[in-house]
């Protein structure tokens, strides 16, 4: 997806149709639309000939792509889990997997990356009463796995803002809940985890339209992405103009919540009204 967008801003910049740039490449508009917005697989032979078309000279723009080319081709360990979850949340796990910065404001449950093992399967549970036992096992052991994001080498800055309404809700019972609360505490001194609270005193505020994540990528020139998921699918947004508009609720959210500085304090007194 994020080699796609930029392949679309080059063949724009360099006033390129989608059916002149598949004619280049022995293929059609169509094709092209589909590369542009991520649903195909690419070609290394394809995206260097397009590179070429579109006029970019830089050795070293041209093996950022190609580079970015090869990942995009590449088995990643979450592929396993293909079938028990949906094509449109494997594109977030990609995508979460490649951020840098990943921002996030969640009103119904503590986000999957913070979730400890009981709350997930709590949660997968609920979400699809009647599931196979083995299902729910491999998406909460999925869930886990997207875990170790946070504590590899060069992790990325998880900044999450929390309705107070995802804290006190209490999925899976008081004993699980206490342990999740719990690891919200031990998670808080981490260097690259951000926790604020958007407490019920504060009333209306920005996010009106519910949760959201913006991510952001190493590369200067990739867009940052807004994912919101809904019952049967998602919204990935890359336009810059859209974008902005969420980052601006964003930082309005960070503003009114809790500074993080409190947030041991906060989830501590919670804790002892379970």
């Amino acid at each position: 997806m994020l080699l796609g967008a930029q392949l679309r801003r080059l063949r724009e910049s360099a006033g390129v149709t989608r059916d002149d740039a598949g004619y280049h490449i022995r293929a059609s508009g169509s094709k092209i639309s589909r590369m542009e917005l991520g649903r195909v697989s690419f070609k290394e032979r394809d995206v260097t000939d397009l590179l070429e078309f579109y006029g970019i000279d830089d050795p070293a723009e041209k093996e950022k792509l190609v580079q970015l080319t090869r990942e995009a081709n590449a088995t990643p360990w979450y592929q396993k889990f293909q079938d028990v979850v949906p094509d449109w949340f494997h594109v977030f796990v990609g995508l979460e997997e490649a951020a840098q910065l990943i921002r996030v404001y969640e009103v119904q449950f503590v986000p999957g990356l913070l979730q400890t093992e009981e709350y997930a399967r709590a949660i997968v549970t609920q979400g699809a009463p009647g599931m196979d036992p083995d299902e729910i096992d491999r998406r909460v052991a999925l869930r886990m796995g997207r875990q170790q994001l946070l504590t590899r080498a060069n992790p990325p800055r998880y900044w999450v803002i929390l309705d107070e309404a995802a804290l006190r809700r209490p999925m899976g019972g008081r004993d699980v809940h206490v342990k999740q609360i719990e690891r919200l505490i031990d998670l808080v001194g981490e260097p690259n985890i951000t926790l604020q609270v958007m407490p019920f005193r504060y009333g209306g505020h920005a996010a009106e339209a519910g949760a959201f994540t913006i991510m952001r990528f190493p590369e200067t020139d990739l867009p940052d992405v807004v994912y919101m998921e809904y019952l049967t699918g998602a919204h990935y947004i890359d336009k810059p103009e859209e974008v902005e508009r969420y980052a601006a609720v964003m930082e309005r959210l960070s503003v009114a919540g809790t500074s993080p500085d409190r947030t041991r304090e906060i989830l501590t007194s919670m804790l002892k009204e379970i």
